[in-house]
């Protein structure tokens, strides 16, 4: 958080401010659901809330956007395509997927690249094609990769030159397609192992096309001439694998096209809550800051695609590069997991030029819980003029189905937000039943986004639904009058002497200290205690707060037995996956042998 502009959360509201708030939220959803309205909702073959009258499949969804033509959709350095472009590329690329190729609906198709324009095309072209589209996680390993593609079996990898060492192995194995994208022209990765010309060695020995080579697309020619069911698979999402090998998430085409239509709700409710009318003003242009593989990213360009905004692409997160390109191209919307937005406020602060963030509109995180004092930092620094915004979505949903945005936000920012009206939300005790306002149990949900199921796992997906197709999303969490907080990770509780300390509301008084800029919240074996309460904290350049001291800050806000019992230090970065989710496994082993750490 920015080091001269510190304020603390607001205090917590009262049950009448919260009970008017609430009135108001559900006066705003009955508006922009009822019948006729544009997010009408019906009750669905499977007895859950789908939209009445949106998409039923991406290809739906995706054909619309062409309507956008010369508008900008994707913008990476000096290369912009339109919407036209885009299409026209997407299509030709299905085309040959089907006809070159000769893949058919329900083949897969893995999409491993970073954050090119060129991810976009890949996927849309699967989707053009009928294929089921796998994005698989850019940082993996050679290992990693292989685990996935021996589950996925696909009949194409769409990859650029930093991924093809590491999946050329399988494919000369399988005899797999390859297509590959910004091959002698990609950078090295800094965990590339190739050797220098390796790559025109491995291509020799693949069924491998370079999508540089293919013919300019037609502007006017047609997709394959396929039709997806709202039933057939669209996509498989590997989940992030913080505890374990990660699971592939099958989502229908029904799934997500409500997924699409998820963010756009969100957007409408909002503008409704600040008296605007809904869809009026210029299309919004985002920074990208999630990578593409990830389904946070899915909740950002379904929302651009969905109003014909445009995104702005980074090769990797720098701050200051960041508020360059929002300078450079106008950007209003940001969107990121809370540590690189917590870069970005601080980065803004010092260029010292008055608004470095000018013409920005909306301020968002997603992917970790967010600290409660950010969206206190934004309000102090710009008021109203930035709306702030975070939001709740798994692998397993598709994406964002939880939103908190406006003075919702700013009146509760330990909140998580509410449902879209496609989503059915249960607090559910130990035997799944259903909880009052107010307690905490596991998050519960249903709807038309979720998942049908992990792709040949049986096993792992008849323990993740409980009756009535209750997904079991493994996190705590509480309602209040359709306020969902989630408290933190069922298996990320520390349970001291038995009490329950939950290391999302420590963690969020920690980062509220000016000192701090990063920090991380577990449980260590006690002899006595069961489990005793300990933190991995970053200090800021030049901060000399002790150990004590954090204890005494955190004391002055939470209860005794929440106070770390343990506060050690380090100077690298706590390790995180790609949405910015801490690896607590990591950090409780380095705390437990005692590592690089120092503190008390």
């Amino acid at each position: 958080m920015p080091q001269h502009t510190h304020p603390s959360p607001p205090p917590a509201e009262d049950a009448a401010a919260r009970a008017e708030r609430a009135r108001r939220a559900a006066r705003i959803e009955d508006s922009l659901t009822a019948p006729g309205a544009p997010f009408a909702v019906l009750i669905g073959e499977r007895g859950t809330p789908e939209y009445a009258d949106g998409p039923r499949t991406l290809r739906e969804f995706v054909e619309t956007t062409w309507a956008y033509g010369d508008t900008p959709f994707l913008i990476a350095g000096e290369r912009t395509y339109t919407y036209g472009e885009f299409f026209a590329a997407a299509s030709a690329l299905a085309v040959r997927l089907s006809e070159r190729y000769g893949l058919r609906p329900g083949d897969r198709a893995v999409i491993a690249m970073r954050n090119h324009p060129e991810w976009q095309i890949a996927f849309w072209a699967a989707q053009l094609a009928g294929l089921v589209a796998v994005p698989l996680n850019a940082w993996w390993t050679e290992d990693e990769f292989a685990h996935a593609l021996d589950d996925c079996e696909p009949g194409v990898l769409l990859v650029d030159g930093e991924r093809l060492g590491r999946v050329a192995g399988w494919a000369r194995r399988t005899g797999a397609y390859v297509v590959l994208f910004h091959g002698e022209h990609e950078e090295r990765g800094e965990h590339e192992e190739r050797a220098e010309g390796a790559e025109a060695s491995v291509a020799e020995a693949l069924r491998l096309d370079r999508y540089d080579d293919f013919p300019a697309p037609d502007l006017l020619a047609a997709p394959p001439d396929v039709e997806p069911r709202p039933e057939d698979d669209a996509t498989i999402l590997y989940t992030s694998g913080t505890t374990g090998r990660p699971k592939g998430a099958v989502a229908t085409h029904l799934a997500q096209a409500g997924a699409a239509l998820n963010p756009r709700y969100h957007a409408a409710a909002s503008a409704r809550a600040r008296g605007v009318i809904p869809g009026q003003g210029p299309a919004p242009v985002s920074l990208m800051t999630f990578p593409f593989f990830h389904v946070a990213a899915f909740t950002g360009f379904y929302g651009a695609m969905a109003a014909g905004g445009t995104l702005v692409l980074m090769r990797k997160w720098d701050a200051d590069e960041a508020l360059r390109l929002i300078r450079t191209h106008r950007v209003t919307h940001f969107s990121g997991v809370p540590a690189t937005g917590l870069q970005l406020l601080e980065a803004a602060e010092r260029a010292g030029d008055g608004d470095a963030l000018e013409g920005l509109s909306l301020f968002s995180t997603g992917g970790a819980a967010p600290p409660p004092a950010l969206v206190a930092c934004l309000t102090a620094r710009y008021g109203k003029r930035v709306e702030p915004r975070n939001g709740y979505g798994l692998t397993e949903t598709s994406g964002g189905v939880l939103a908190h945005f406006g003075d919702d936000y700013r009146a509760d920012p330990a909140g998580t937000g509410r449902p879209t009206p496609v989503t059915e939300v249960r607090i559910a005790g130990p035997s799944g039943e259903e909880l009052p306002d107010g307690e905490t149990g596991e998050l519960w949900l249903r709807g038309q986004s979720l998942f049908r199921g992990y792709w040949r796992d049986a096993a792992a997906t008849e323990e993740a639904f409980g009756p009535g197709g209750w997904f079991r999303t493994g996190d705590l969490a509480v309602c209040r009058e359709g306020q969902v907080s989630v408290v933190d990770r069922l298996k990320d509780v520390v349970i001291r002497g038995g009490e329950n300390v939950y290391c999302v509301e420590v963690e969020g008084v920690l980062h509220d200290h000016p000192d701090v800029s990063d920090a991380a919240v577990f449980g260590l074996p006690h002899p006595v205690l069961g489990e005793e309460v300990a933190a991995v904290v970053r200090l800021r350049a030049g901060a000399t707060v002790t150990a004590g001291a954090l204890r005494e800050h955190v004391g002055r806000s939470l209860a005794a037995f929440k106070v770390p019992a343990r506060v050690l230090f380090t100077d690298e970065p706590l390790p995180r996956n790609a949405t910015g989710k801490l690896l607590k496994p990591r950090l409780r082993a380095l705390a437990e042998a005692a590592g690089p750490l120092t503190g008390a």
